[in-house]
């Protein structure tokens, strides 16, 4: 199975931009601190750039946020990078003659929708600002 840090790396990619707006904000310092593409990075870049929560300027290396960070949350970021799909996903194939195949897919459809309105109800309260304090916080007690 194949996991997609998309939604971690636009996360890094907003909180690196906020810890450190006064040293170097190009794609490829980004990407070293991501340990990413420079070209995945100015793929994220776009798409927080289209929602909004980014503002870029062709030739300038120098992204910054749109809105102050305590105005962005995690939902938006999550939204803003095109991840509108399942959190959680249901084996479509499974045995219908089977009485737990056949049963499953709609039993943890409906659980997993409970947890996935859930996760996003938390999202909505966590901004990016609660990251950036985390991880100042963090480093200041290693």
């Amino acid at each position: 199975m194949r996991y997609s840090y998309k939604f971690s790396d636009a996360i890094h990619l907003l909180a690196y931009l906020v810890i450190n707006c006064d040293g170097d904000r190009s794609s490829k310092a980004i990407a070293n601190s991501i340990e990413a593409n420079p070209s995945a990075i100015r793929k994220l870049m776009a798409d927080l750039r289209q929602a909004g929560l980014l503002v870029t300027q062709p030739g300038r290396p120098e992204p910054t946020l749109a809105r102050q960070p305590k105005t962005i949350t995690l939902l938006e970021i999550y939204r803003a990078i095109q991840m509108d799909h399942d959190l959680l996903h249901v084996d479509p194939a499974t045995n219908p003659q089977c009485q737990v195949g056949r049963a499953i897919q709609p039993v943890l459809s409906t659980y997993y929708q409970e947890i996935q309105a859930a996760a996003f109800q938390r999202m909505r309260a966590i901004t990016l600002a609660d990251v950036v304090q985390q991880i100042k916080q963090y480093n200041h007690t290693k």
